[in-house]
């Protein structure tokens, strides 16, 4: 229920509380206008004193940034490291390393011009034919790396066999093992009973079969997996069977090769002349043959290949025949002084046969066939560890190695310690036995004696006999000293006549009757 008296009509108490009430709100906002006045002049107040602060502030900061700018005039001295301590965080050593290859360059050419002085120029392009030719109509290395594709026909006509089932995994393995044992015996029995072929042409033979032996070794075996995963009868075989490489967009129109597809002359042919050992029934191949990358690695194998006759006619052999002397008296600080002289020409050369073959001969091989793979070689310059060096210096070998003599090992339960061990010793086989064969085939037969009318005819005497040594050239050098072919007998003899005149010298006895 709503009470009447609320509508009621305005009495005077009423009134009186209403007019009570609006004098009370009136001072009210009275008293509330004149506190917000209070406040502002306060707030006036306190922000000019904030403001004369902050300029007080900035005067000071301004007298004590010009005391510290006069006090850093006065001061030299901060606290830092030095920059070549390790806490420093100094990394920019480019200027010592210029400063280093100035100092090489000056030395090596100091060592050079001193050469010069000494020797004269030596270098000679007829002699350099010479090592190569003997007789121009007859060319022995020639003839035996033509031979060498004698054994590519039998690889590839035993691999087809084995495809059709004529013949079983037994007799293959059998026929593989004589044709590769022929490829390691024959071309070294050819050097070594040959006396027309020359030492830089047994050596590129030499080095030639070893090539094709790795080759047709790791067709064999990929060829076996080809033939195992058939007989597992699995669905798709592509090349790459233990380094798959999935065809790119770019090269969608080459057609892949499948098993027994590949058994063909030109397939193997290719892998022949391509650069790497390890075979593969689809190589990755480039787009095009560029003209002027080829050209330029060309004009490098030329011009590489003449620097390197040059200087080891002009730096390494004067060396080699001052060093025959201490040798043969066994006098060793000599001797440590010569190898040390060996030592700067023996690393140019060797650097610049890297490139010229590894970089300039390889790469124009594979633009020739566009050869995709070009890994050739890795930052070797960069090693910290002898492993490391081996393991990326020589990328083709290394995956052969890998790939086909090192895994196969571990498989069939050998220690890895056991594995490497083996892979060093037949990388040390294959290094040695080439080299000194070609070495020794044109070393046989050559005696360096004084110059005297008896050592020309080949009949030798202790008095013609003051220096005796190994000497794989004909002719007279600028040391008086005449190399001379004789036979096996007169060779004997020279050499008792020359260490019976060597051992009497220092109070020895004879050895030889």
């Amino acid at each position: 229920m709503i009470d009447k008296d609320d509508f009621g009509p305005v009495t005077r108490n009423r009134r009186r509380a209403t007019i009570t009430s609006t004098r009370s709100e009136s001072v009210k906002l009275r008293n509330g206008a004149s506190a917000a006045a209070a406040a502002a002049d306060s707030g006036l107040k306190s922000g000019h004193k904030a403001r004369e602060s902050l300029a007080k502030n900035l005067q000071l900061n301004e007298e004590n940034k010009r005391k510290c700018d006069r006090y850093d005039r006065m001061s030299c001295h901060k606290l830092q490291e030095s920059m070549l301590s390790s806490a420093s965080s100094f990394k920019n050593y480019r200027g010592i390393l210029n400063w280093c290859v100035v100092m090489l360059v000056l030395s090596n050419a100091r060592l050079f011009l001193e050469n010069l002085l000494r020797y004269g120029i030596l270098v000679d392009p007829i002699q350099v034919v010479s090592l190569f030719l003997k007789d121009p109509y007859s060319w022995p290395a020639a003839c035996l790396v033509i031979v060498c594709n004698a054994f590519i026909l039998v690889a590839l006509y035993t691999e087809r066999k084995l495809a059709m089932g004529s013949i079983s995994e037994k007799v293959g393995l059998l026929i593989y093992i004589f044709n590769l044992t022929i490829i390691l015996c024959f071309p070294m029995v050819v050097v070594l009973k040959l006396p027309s072929i020359t030492p830089v042409g047994g050596a590129f033979a030499l080095g030639i079969y070893t090539i094709l032996f790795l080759k047709l070794y790791s067709y064999k075996d990929v060829n076996k997996w080809c033939r195992e995963r058939t007989q597992a009868k699995a669905r798709s075989l592509s090349r790459s069977l233990s380094c798959p490489s999935p065809p790119s967009t770019s090269s969608s129109m080459q057609s892949y090769v499948s098993y027994p597809g590949n058994l063909s002359l030109r397939d193997i042919y290719y892998f022949v002349f391509a650069p790497t050992l390890c075979y593969e029934l689809n190589f990755p191949r480039s787009e095009s043959i560029r003209m002027g990358f080829l050209l330029r690695r060309l004009f490098e194998m030329l011009l590489l290949t003449q620097l390197l006759v040059g200087l080891t006619q002009q730096w390494m052999v004067p060396i080699i025949r001052s060093s025959m002397k201490p040798l043969q008296e066994m006098d060793y600080t000599r001797m440590t002084e010569r190898l040390l002289r060996l030592a700067v020409p023996n690393h140019l050369l060797w650097l610049i046969f890297f490139y010229s073959f590894f970089h300039s001969s390889m790469n124009f091989m594979a633009e020739l066939l566009r050869f995709g793979d070009r890994e050739f070689y890795r930052d070797w310059w960069n090693s910290e560890t002898i492993t490391y060096f081996w393991q990326n210096w020589n990328i083709p070998v290394h995956k052969w190695c890998l790939r086909h003599f090192y895994k196969p090992l571990l498989r069939r339960g050998a220690g890895k310690l056991l594995s490497q061990s083996a892979v060093f010793f037949a990388s040390a086989f294959f290094h040695e036995d080439r080299m000194s064969s070609a070495v020794c085939a044109d070393w046989k037969g050559f005696l360096i004696l004084k110059v005297s009318s008896s050592s020309v005819s080949g009949q030798c005497s202790s008095q013609d006999v003051q220096t005796v040594g190994i000497y794989g050239h004909d002719g007279t050098d600028s040391t008086g000293m005449v190399s001379v072919q004789v036979s096996s007998r007169q060779l004997w003899k020279c050499c008792c006549v020359a260490l019976t005149h060597y051992r009497s010298t220092y109070r020895r006895s004879h050895v030889c009757s």
